[in-house]
């Protein structure tokens, strides 16, 4: 470990070696060993380790030495919003999962690149800057990313305080179509219409198992028949492929569940009718017409529609929204059409939160969509 701890002062110190120096190399921090403080000696470490990679260490130690800790933040001059934004993506890659970094933070970085001004105290420029330049989406995402860093840097004693805290715009309205469910009508419509396309029939199990589990996409593209009991009547939902990375993870919230359903269900049904006679346990359950793994490049296909040869393919749902048929939603509806008429079906939202893999705050806030469920409800 290059952190260590001094047996008699109980200090934190940094020992490491680097190719092509025969002499091991020592940087005593002289702080306590505290939560707070291995904080810092952390980030340090950090930014040797960036500066070996670069080819840019220093040898006599001189960049890296440890200051007076008795006033322990940098004055906020000496450190620039990129600078922090580095030591900030840094401590996160510790703990954050790749998609996670991928999805949250890679826009974040090259917007940090192009600021007109990377002085921390500037932020009101920033700010302004950011609303000139970029959607109002994009700015108060962008923001909120920034307040955090700086709370951070702030909390890790390099900072005096955060300059972002009072910079924060509202939170911007979601678009009308954001957070509605398609009743079930609609559903068993855009089921039909999946099962019956000539170019996307292939996909109607994926569609009708994501309508009848509500789980998200990347947990239906990674099971396996090893999930699946050997009469399909439950389903182990502990991992998810994230089509951005290429990579299978844990779930979103790390949660393993078990789906289960009743012999005989629409969703046991599915399931068996499927299921190969002696079935891989790492096979996938679904896949793409040439047997590889599902993304959401292949679901938006189609869900939507796609461009191919200068000709644009029409989505299954797209061309019964263009007819009239139902109105056009998202794929992730699957998910909210689920959760609404589970509880309008008298499930409660602990349960659903339960199937789902989410908390019951998120399941009353995002998922339930009174307006929805004023239509007739078939048998569920």
């Amino acid at each position: 470990m290059a952190i260590t701890v001094d047996p008699k002062t109980q200090k934190l110190n940094i020992r490491f070696r680097v190719n092509g120096y025969q002499k091991q190399f020592y940087l005593a921090s002289g702080l306590n060993d505290l939560v707070k403080n291995r904080i810092i000696v952390e980030s340090r470490w950090e930014e040797i380790q960036r500066d070996i990679a670069l080819g840019r260490f220093d040898s006599t130690l001189n960049s890296y030495k440890f200051g007076n800790y008795q006033n322990t933040a940098i004055p906020t001059e000496r450190l620039s919003i990129n600078k922090l934004w580095d030591k900030f993506l840094a401590f996160q890659t510790q703990h954050l999962e790749r998609s996670t970094l991928e999805s949250d933070y890679k826009q974040i970085t090259k917007i940090v690149l192009e600021l007109s001004s990377q002085s921390l105290e500037d932020a009101p420029k920033v700010r302004d800057w950011l609303l000139a330049k970029y959607s109002y989406h994009t700015a108060h995402k962008a923001l909120a990313a920034f307040s955090r860093c700086c709370r951070w840097a702030s909390d890790s004693c390099l900072i005096h305080s955060n300059p972002f805290e009072k910079m924060q715009l509202p939170s911007p309205k979601s678009p009308s179509n954001e957070k509605k469910a398609y009743t079930l009508e609609e559903r068993d419509l855009i089921i039909t219409a999946f099962e019956s396309h000539p170019k996307f029939s292939h996909y109607s199990s994926l569609i009708k198992f994501l309508f009848w589990t509500g789980c998200r996409h990347g947990e239906a593209f990674a099971l396996t028949w090893g999930d699946v009991s050997r009469e399909c009547t439950r389903i182990s939902i502990s991992k998810a492929y994230a089509s951005r990375v290429r990579v299978v993870k844990g779930t979103k919230n790390n949660k393993r569940r078990v789906f289960a359903c009743l012999q005989g269900s629409k969703l046991q049904s599915l399931l068996a009718g499927v299921k190969p006679d002696s079935p891989d346990p790492k096979e996938l359950i679904f896949k793409s017409t040439s047997g590889e793994r599902l993304n959401l490049n292949i679901l938006d296909k189609c869900w939507r529609a796609h461009n191919a040869g200068g000709y644009r393919y029409i989505g299954v749902v797209t061309e019964l929204a263009d007819q009239g048929i139902v109105p056009y939603l998202k794929a992730y509806s699957t998910r909210h059409t689920f959760a609404t008429w589970a509880i309008a079906s008298g499930a409660s939202p602990e349960k659903v939160a339960y199937w789902i893999g989410d908390n019951v705050q998120t399941v009353l806030r995002y998922y339930c969509h009174p307006d929805v469920t004023k239509a007739e409800c078939p048998d569920f």
